[in-house]
């Protein structure tokens, strides 16, 4: 009985200091040194896009919604995993028939969260020709400049990869044909 009271003691101080202050805190450096971020942002959830005419994003292993986010749990000897990939492979052939060369791992394999809103750049200029198919009016090299303008670098020259983020991308490209 003598530790029931100091345990009562700290399990309510816990409580308060990891259920209360620390994620008011938190909220309110979010809120002061990240804002934007804090507040949320479509360009930060993936899209699903499938029209020609636009960039495709990563495949979704929770078909783009943001609620249940998660991977697919599938591992490298599951046969579903490998008909995914074999299908979005057949895919992006039929979708790029002027390809000699396999397409980059970001369009074929889902992210941990399902939702990974960025492409590697050689992701976006794989996907260059059929764009330009379906675009009447944006050369190639056109394209080609709009992606190494959207390409953002590693964080701090040192954290991750360069990625493009594929919202911002087809928006950017809507305006292009737009001013036309």
């Amino acid at each position: 009985m003598k530790h029931l009271l100091p345990g009562l003691k700290l399990f309510v101080l816990m409580s308060l200091f990891t259920g209360l202050l620390y994620p008011a805190l938190i909220t309110i450096v979010a809120q002061i040194f990240f804002k934007e971020k804090a507040d949320g942002q479509m360009t930060l959830i993936a899209q699903k896009f499938e029209n020609e005419k636009y960039f495709w994003g990563r495949p979704s292993s929770v078909a783009y919604n943001p609620l249940p986010s998660g991977g697919s749990n599938l591992g490298p000897t599951s046969a579903e995993l490998k008909k995914q990939f074999e299908d979005r492979k057949t895919k992006l052939r039929k979708s790029h028939p002027e390809k000699t060369y396999d397409c980059p791992q970001d369009l074929l394999f889902a992210s941990g969260s399902g939702l990974d809103p960025d492409i590697s750049p050689a992701s976006a200029m794989y996907q260059i020709e059929r764009v330009s198919r379906a675009r009447t009016g944006i050369s190639v090299d056109q394209l080609s400049e709009l992606i190494q303008q959207q390409t953002q670098n590693r964080q701090w020259g040192v954290f991750g990869e360069p990625r493009v983020n594929v919202l911002q991308l087809n928006l950017a490209l809507d305006s292009i044909e737009v001013q036309k």
